[in-house]
Parts: structure tokens; sequence; C-alpha cells
């Protein structure tokens, strides 16, 4: 069976999470790469585009999920982005990333309280995006944290993401 032509391909985003002193992946960041790779493998029409800068603790976060993709997904299928250290900086690289390219569409990989932000994002942008259904994480604290930090993050990012996306119209200068 051929590749489809990059046109009918689709981009997952996949959203970096910590990096363990050891340099190995924290449980947010191993199970968001482990439904980004179900993905891929379901459909052979999807990439992945990993994404994370060096946090805490190296490697970079899109490094540390390239390496547990080793194996399952073919390195051709794979684009690091090690430079975007936040939200935003992700989703416009990705969208520079997709519109270079030509993909058809975008799935975002992360979780339940962080979609919300993510697809007003890549809306902002000029792309819908579908999210990799990821299962609740379990825990109230920390659910309630995270989605207290997405309540303040939104207005943030949609100012944000009005003004990445006017320069981005008026001067494209991202690219991986």
């Amino acid at each position: 069976m051929t590749a489809p032509a990059l046109g009918k391909r689709t981009l997952a985003v996949v959203f970096g999470a910590a990096v363990r002193a050891d340099g190995s992946a924290s449980p947010t960041l191993a199970r968001r790469v482990g439904y980004a790779a179900a993905a891929a493998e379901a459909d052979p029409s999807v990439d992945l585009f990993l994404s994370g800068k060096v946090g805490d603790h190296p490697p970079s976060e899109a490094s540390v999920m390239a390496a547990l993709l080793a194996g399952n997904v073919s390195a051709e299928r794979l684009t690091l982005d090690e430079v975007s250290g936040d939200t935003l900086q992700t989703v416009r690289a990705a969208a520079a990333h997709a519109r270079a390219n030509g993909y058809a569409a975008i799935l975002s990989c992360t979780d339940s309280y962080h979609q919300p932000r993510v697809r007003m994002l890549f809306w902002l942008l000029g792309f819908s995006s579908l999210p990799v259904q990821l299962p609740p994480r379990r825990g109230k604290q920390l659910w309630l944290k995270m989605w207290l930090r997405e309540c303040a993050a939104i207005p943030y990012d949609l100012v944000a993401g009005i003004c990445a996306a006017w320069r981005d119209r008026r001067h494209p200068t991202i690219t991986l």
C-alpha cells in the first residue's frame, strides 16, 4: 500500500510535558505519546509533530517523545519541534509546518482540560483541529488545579493568539 498524497495527510500535534530528572518521560508525557502512537499506527496517513524544548531537565521533551516512538512509528513520519516552550509557540510552529507541507487536517494530542485552549489557538491561526481522545486523569485536586490553570490561560492566550495570528499573516516567519 502506498502512502496517500501529502494533501491527504493528517498532522497529529503532540504537546509536551515534563521530563524527569533522569531524562525519562513523565507519566503525562508518556500517556500523550502513547495515544499519538496509537493514532499513527491506526492510520498511516497520520504524521506526528512532537513539540517541547528542554525544560527543567534535559533532553528536550520532543526528543524524549521520539525515543518513546522508536520502533513504533517511522522516523520519516516524525517532526521534532525542540524550540517551542508553551502552548501558543507549539500551535504557531505546528500551524506553520502544516501550512508549509500541505497537511489536510490537524489532530491535537493533549489532555482534555487543555483541548479548548489548543483548539481555540489553532482556529485563530486558520486551522480546525480534532482532539485525540485521552482518558480523563484521576484525582480531583489535580483535575481542579489544571482546569483553573486553563481558565486563567484561555483569556491570555486568546489575546496573544489574536496578536500572533495578525503578525503571522503580515510577516510569516516561523519555519521548521
